[in-house]
């Protein structure tokens, strides 16, 4: 996007003044992981793996940080994240890390990641991989897209916002935030 997106303005909002609003309804701390800043609505968390590792470093960066936890994670270009999806994947509990599943796609910045599972977090950082080969080596909570229309949802809590064309597309598709 060549800017900051979570200073990026969708509808009546930033994009992560969006993201938090639906996190503030589901959970009980909301941090947001990556460069060190102040200018956040949030506590901030410094990756602490190699530059550029994208949402692995946080993911694992969490894990150390808050061992025990279950991690709700929304990436800050997801403006219209409903909080109810977020609650439905909470809900399903269990040991394993839940992820919605979309044409194929895992929806790894839209997911639930229980700390216990997440073993290999840093090996797998260490190693240059990412989520998705994270989850390619251990188990997950599937939740198809049977399930989670289910709910209301349409694919609107993961639509990610990476360029300005993808914002038009967001409001023509789902409206404002």
């Amino acid at each position: 996007m060549g800017v900051d997106k979570a200073t990026v303005v969708v509808g009546s909002a930033t994009m992560i003044d969006h993201v938090v609003a639906a996190l503030d309804r589901v959970v009980d701390e909301v941090v947001a992981v990556g460069p060190p800043r102040t200018d956040l609505p949030v506590p901030s968390l410094a990756d602490t793996g190699p530059p550029h590792q994208g949402p692995l470093a946080g993911l694992a960066s969490a894990v150390e940080h808050f061992p025990d936890s279950l991690l709700v994670v929304v990436a800050v270009d997801q403006p219209w994240v409903r909080a109810d999806t977020l609650a439905r994947l909470i809900s399903i509990g269990g040991s394993l890390p839940v992820l919605p599943v979309d044409d194929g796609i895992r929806q790894t910045t839209c997911a639930i990641y229980p700390t216990q599972a997440m073993d290999g977090v840093r090996d797998e950082l260490e190693g240059g991989g990412s989520i998705q080969s994270l989850l390619d080596r251990i188990s997950f909570r599937p939740v198809v897209e049977e399930e989670w229309e289910g709910w209301g949802e349409d694919g609107r809590s993961w639509f990610s916002a990476d360029a300005a064309t993808d914002i038009d597309e967001g409001l023509r598709r789902y409206g404002n935030p």
